[in-house]
């Protein structure tokens, strides 16, 4: 892979992340209106015809994304994902975009501490310290025990653990599966289980707000075209640092638009979790090349 394709992969990525922040801060202003649900539902019924449309122009177009050998874990992947959507869309209302995003960086270092037990995949002491550091860094945002910890926080955790669960799946079928066959069911098998959810609240929206929807989906599908051209372009270690960058959109959108807070131990606990996170990325790029 070339310096070349690597520079362009970062600008790729950082446009991704940009785009996702934008999804995120839409979710947030439909989802303080409107059910949860719905929202989701609608936002993947786009989702899947844009996850079609791709299988479709891939070599053996359908019928070759559907072969898997991880068939049900597959399909456990894409359920998976929808509840944690749910649970992150939440998060966004109760807790606001710099605090929830702000506790959800901490999904890499999950990664890393279950990646041992559950993949067998082998951690150094550098790693693991990581790992504590970043986890210190959480507990520096939550502050429990100096009566300003919020029970909403754990919604955020809860959407970190769900996320980092799923990246894990994503990990395991990558053994057996290729990534386009991933992608497939995480938008087909996703969107049956958020339809049969989201049905049932459905509720009528004002023309503005339709026009929201239609960006959300706008903003979905193109946030994961350019995260599809960035790893088909360069390598996964140079440009995934550069994820981190959708806690700063996403913390400026919050701030700027909605008017959260900017609390101190948010910042200096957000700081310590991405310091945390991108050591562990680096390191673990480190180990591979040896």
């Amino acid at each position: 892979m070339t310096e070349q394709n690597n520079r362009l992969g970062i600008l790729l990525m950082v446009a991704a992340t940009f785009v996702f922040a934008m999804q995120d801060g839409i979710s947030r202003h439909l989802a303080g209106t409107y059910n949860v649900m719905m929202v989701v539902m609608i936002r993947y019924w786009f989702f899947a015809a844009f996850v079609m449309a791709v299988a479709a122009r891939r070599p053996g177009g359908l019928r070759a994304a559907t072969r898997s050998a991880h068939t049900g874990m597959q399909i456990g992947r894409g359920v998976l994902l929808v509840a944690e959507i749910i649970v992150t869309v939440i998060a966004f209302v109760l807790l606001g975009l710099v605090e929830a995003h702000a506790i959800f960086a901490s999904y890499p270092l999950m990664i890393a501490a279950l990646a041992g037990p559950v993949l067998g995949e082998k951690m150094g002491w550098r790693r693991w310290t990581a790992v504590v550091i970043g986890f210190a860094g959480i507990l520096v945002i939550l502050q429990p025990g100096y009566g300003v910890f919020s029970p909403a926080s754990l919604v955020a955790l809860l959407a970190a653990f769900m996320f980092a669960i799923y990246g894990l799946m994503t990990r395991y079928v990558a053994r057996g599966d290729s990534a386009a066959t991933s992608f497939f069911y995480t938008g087909t098998a996703g969107v049956i289980v958020a339809t049969l959810a989201g049905i049932w609240f459905w509720e009528p929206m004002t023309g503005p707000d339709w026009a929201w929807m239609g960006l959300l989906c706008i903003t979905g599908a193109s946030g994961h075209y350019l995260l599809i051209r960035t790893y088909e372009v360069a390598e996964t270690g140079a440009v995934q640092p550069f994820a981190y960058l959708q806690l700063v959109f996403a913390s400026t959108m919050g701030v700027l638009i909605f008017g959260d807070a900017l609390h101190l131990n948010v910042v200096v606990g957000g700081a310590i979790v991405v310091c945390a996170g991108l050591f562990t990325l680096l390191r673990t790029r480190q180990v591979k090349k040896s």
